[in-house]
């Protein structure tokens, strides 16, 4: 058994002078009271430029600054943002310039077309689980399996297919859909699918091969616009696993390919901090140059508050 042990003698403590020492908070980055009738400029002017609100601005920036620099801004985002109503946000930032592409996962285009289709989507799940009828919406199976068989004939991938066919039927509400809207801005659009994750694949008339074959190509596409993000930027918004795992894939092959895909900036936007977004996106791609960025908060807030800042950085 060790022996008692002694208390230590703190008159030997060795300290130095304040001034010297390296602090991560000053004065200067405080945040500034609201005053009443201020403008949303002055908002982001008043935050603190600390840890979040920091990330926000410098996000912003490099967004604001990548249109400026004709550089490419890739989104990349699973379906939650179109369930949370952001699509006018999304397609005001496509329609500005400050998007260039647009890739996305297969339940995507599923909220998207049920909004052109009929100005609703997200059904509940918990009420109609039990009797099975969860996902058995026959105009959502039937219009996206019809557009899945045309990418071939098309000559198209997934994403632009989906574009296409909203806007040749003139859905009653395709204003409110971002495939729509790349079709109609001639934006790259991309979906990423995973088989067995979406209801449309329960369906009859869905084709596996036809769906496998069109997002293939939308994979070859992803990596084609991957392969300019040098001193661009990727976000990546409210996918934890598949679009991570595509991405980091598509930088691999962009850069075995001679493409030298470094000194961008991966932004990641989520509620909940993710082990695959952390590491596929914010950290490993940027190791070698570049910067990474995760803001966490509500979608349906922060992604607002972004988009508003990116315009007032323009």
């Amino acid at each position: 058994m060790p022996g008692p042990f002694p208390l230590p003698d703190l008159s030997k403590l060795k300290t130095y002078p304040l001034a010297e020492r390296q602090s991560l908070v000053h004065a200067k980055d405080s945040a500034k009271p609201w005053k009443t009738g201020g403008t949303f400029k002055d908002f982001i002017e008043s935050l603190p430029l600390l840890l979040g609100a920091r990330g926000l601005v410098t996000a912003a920036t490099a967004i604001a600054k990548a249109r400026r620099d004709n550089r490419t801004v890739l989104w990349g985002m699973g379906a939650h943002p179109l369930k949370v109503g952001l699509a006018p946000i999304i397609i005001d930032l496509m329609e500005k310039g400050f998007l260039s592409a647009i890739a996305t996962n297969g339940a995507a285009i599923i909220h998207d077309a049920e909004m052109a289709l009929a100005g609703k989507t997200s059904e509940d799940v918990a009420k109609s689980l039990p009797d099975g009828s969860f996902g058995m919406a026959r105009e959502t199976g039937e219009f996206l399996c019809c557009a899945i068989a045309k990418a071939q004939e098309w000559d198209c991938g997934l994403g632009r297919a989906v574009g296409r066919a909203i806007v040749e039927e003139n859905l009653p509400f395709a204003h409110l859909s971002l495939f729509a809207a790349g079709q109609r801005l001639d934006l790259p659009m991309t979906v990423h699918v995973a088989l067995g994750t979406d209801i449309i694949h329960m369906h009859p008339c869905f084709d596996a091969g036809a769906a496998g074959q069109a997002s293939h190509r939308d994979f070859l596409l992803f990596t084609g616009v991957v392969a300019t993000l040098a001193q661009g930027v990727y976000c990546n918004v409210g996918s934890a696993v598949l679009l991570p795992e595509v991405f980091l894939k598509a930088v691999s092959l962009a850069r075995n390919l001679g493409n030298d895909v470094r000194g961008f900036t991966a932004l990641a936007l989520d509620f909940a901090h993710q082990y695959r977004v952390a590491s596929n996106v914010v950290n490993r791609p940027v190791s070698e140059g570049g910067q990474g960025i995760y803001l966490i908060g509500h979608h349906e807030i922060l992604i607002p508050l972004l988009a508003a800042a990116v315009m007032e950085s323009s």
